[in-house]
């Protein structure tokens, strides 16, 4: 008999245990032709259907019940073994973060936690908006979501606000020929849009005034893109002033308006479980360090400060 189709066997569990082809291909990150090519394979390598495949939608065969539960004990066995052996390995302290907090915010303060803690080796790894954290690859998350994240067994922090306002570069004010820029000069400068135009849509609606039909301007998938564009004088962005507090300070960028949205969104780090003492304690230095990181942060003024000044 040829060597056992682990694959197919992988893909086959993640059937049995979503209870159809469509969601086991959305827990894999694969197609739902790609599960059916996977099971078809296991059918044939075994020699034997495992669904009923009349009516609307295919149901497990008796034997393939009995397949589906050894594999669901087998495979939680097998990660068991994997997160304890993985316990044991020597590694470094490893931070997942969106690329705003990464770029914006933690990569140009890191410097100062290398310098209190040289004794911790750290890896810094991306973590994708709107996807969960594995916290077997991951000790400590940041992330941004509206409201605080709950996840069983982790620890969730808040640590930024997500308040966003209108800004654009002092190029592209300039174009205005004045230092005050009212609803109408924004839409006359462009709009970017971060991944969609929703937020221009309630910011719009927030200032009393109808979106356009065609709101225009490009959309950018992700915020360091976004700022970039704002940067070099595209066009007005929403951007969340905790991740843009250095490009204000510096004038690279100039607020447009107090009126703000996203304020129900923050800015979150959490905190998985530690493997052993060692790493819970690199852990809690790393955590208390950001803490106060932020809370050192020099606090913007108003523009109505800055008029008066």
């Amino acid at each position: 008999m040829s060597h056992l189709p682990l694959n197919a066997l992988r893909v086959f569990e993640a059937v049995a245990r979503t209870g159809s082809f469509r969601r086991a291909a959305e827990a894999l990150f694969v197609t739902q032709s790609a599960v059916s090519h996977q099971i078809r394979h296991l059918e044939d390598w075994l020699g034997t259907p495992l669904f009923d495949r009349e009516g609307s939608r295919p149901r497990l065969l008796p034997h393939g019940e009995e397949l589906a539960r050894a594999l669901s004990l087998g495979l939680s066995e097998i990660e068991n073994a994997c997160q304890r052996a993985r316990s044991h390995r020597d590694g470094p302290l490893v931070i997942a973060a969106i690329p705003s907090v990464a770029v914006c915010w933690l990569i140009p303060r890191l410097s100062g936690f290398r310098a209190l803690h040289p004794e911790i080796e750290i890896r810094v790894i991306y973590a994708m908006h709107g996807r969960d954290i594995d916290f077997r690859d991951a000790h400590l998350a940041f992330v941004f979501a509206a409201g605080m994240p709950e996840r069983p067994g982790i620890r969730a922090e808040a640590f930024l606000p997500g308040v966003s306002v209108p800004v654009c570069s002092p190029l592209a004010l300039a174009r205005l020929g004045k230092a005050e820029a009212g609803v109408e000069d924004i839409l006359a400068l462009g709009l970017l849009h971060d991944t969609d135009s929703s937020g221009w849509r309630s910011w719009l609606q927030r200032a009393g005034h109808a979106a356009p039909a065609q709101s225009g301007g490009p959309v950018f998938e992700d915020f360091n893109l976004l700022r970039a564009a704002a940067l070099a004088g595209q066009g007005v962005a929403l951007c969340p002033i905790a991740m843009i507090r250095a490009d204000l300070d510096s004038g690279r960028l100039v607020q447009l308006s107090e009126l703000s949205v996203l304020e129900e969104f923050g800015y979150y780090l959490l905190s998985g479980p530690a493997a052993d003492m060692a790493m819970a304690r690199e852990a809690r230095a790393f955590r208390d360090w950001a803490f106060a990181a932020r809370d050192d942060a020099p606090k913007l003024p108003s523009r109505r400060e800055d008029a008066s000044g």
